[in-house]
């Protein structure tokens, strides 16, 4: 993306990425972001829902049926309509376009077949109300804290699993600690990419078109990337010994019912047509 908007724009736009949490925190980059001193990131929907209430439905578990579906949502206009209320927000962002970030599922030191195996378990979940409440709701007991701590948690019993998707659970070497995924499919989080306002201010109409176009291209991109790397994680994960474990994803989703009532009330009509995307 950001060569082609350097080609396009002749070098009057020039971009360079810096990865790996070299700038700070998720939190810290989106308030440089916020003032300019950094233009552009990719921002979790955690961070973007007390802004930008409704971004909550799409954290709602098992609001989307499967990656399929939660792509049909983004790439339509309930996508749409939300990067435009985080433009009209109080964030200071413009919102351009929809990166996929994964199918978030269990992985555990002991097996996990069905719910049922799940009860008394300590697994990890990002510092979210409503995911610790959605674990809870499954019978196991969700523990907050940051990715750089999990390993360590696992090796030592702190929590018996955590759960996110296979790239995450290899490149962090969780894999060591716990060899059972469990295909839940319990959390699809997609990500916005977002531009400070102050910067798309000083943009010219022609190369706002160009910034907004290049971004819905990389929306597409990333998702290749994203499928390939996925595969490619899968693999090694098996190679690895873990064990994939199909599950019936049902009992989870019932389980779940009283977490989508408290929190998803305010998002009621938003959750019937995201449900409703065929």
């Amino acid at each position: 993306m950001g060569k082609k908007i350097e080609d396009a724009t002749k070098g009057e736009l020039k971009f360079r990425m810096f990865a790996g949490g070299v700038l700070g925190s998720e939190k810290e980059v989106v308030e440089q972001v916020q003032i300019g001193a950094v233009q552009m990131t990719r921002v979790s929907l955690g961070t973007l829902g007390p802004v930008v209430p409704d971004v909550n439905a799409f954290n709602m578990p098992f609001v989307f049926r499967d990656n399929e579906h939660m792509r049909k949502v983004i790439d339509g206009e309930i996508g749409q309509e939300i990067l435009d209320k985080i433009t009209n927000s109080e964030f200071n962002m413009v919102g351009l376009a929809w990166m996929d970030g994964g199918v978030r599922n269990l992985y555990t030191k002991k097996p996990v077949r069905e719910l049922e195996d799940l009860k008394g378990m300590k697994i990890r979940v990002m510092g979210n109300p409503l995911f610790i409440d959605t674990l809870n709701a499954m019978g196991a007991q969700g523990v907050a804290m940051d990715t750089g701590e999990i390993f360590s948690a696992l090796q030592s019993g702190v929590v018996d699993g955590a759960e996110n998707n296979p790239p995450t659970m290899l490149e962090h070497n969780h894999f060591r600690a716990a060899k059972h995924y469990s295909l839940t499919g319990h959390l699809i989080l997609p990500e916005p990419i977002v531009i400070s306002k102050t910067t798309w201010n000083k943009l010219s109409a022609e190369q706002q078109d160009l910034v907004k176009k290049f971004a819905k291209e990389a929306q597409m991109e990333e998702r290749k990337l994203w499928d390939e790397k996925t595969a490619s994680s899968e693999a090694k994960l098996k190679e690895e010994g873990v064990e994939f474990i199909e599950v019936d994803k049902k009992p989870f989703y019932d389980a779940t019912a009283p977490v989508r009532e408290k929190y998803g009330a305010p998002y009621a009509e938003l959750i019937k047509r995201i449900e409703a995307v065929q």
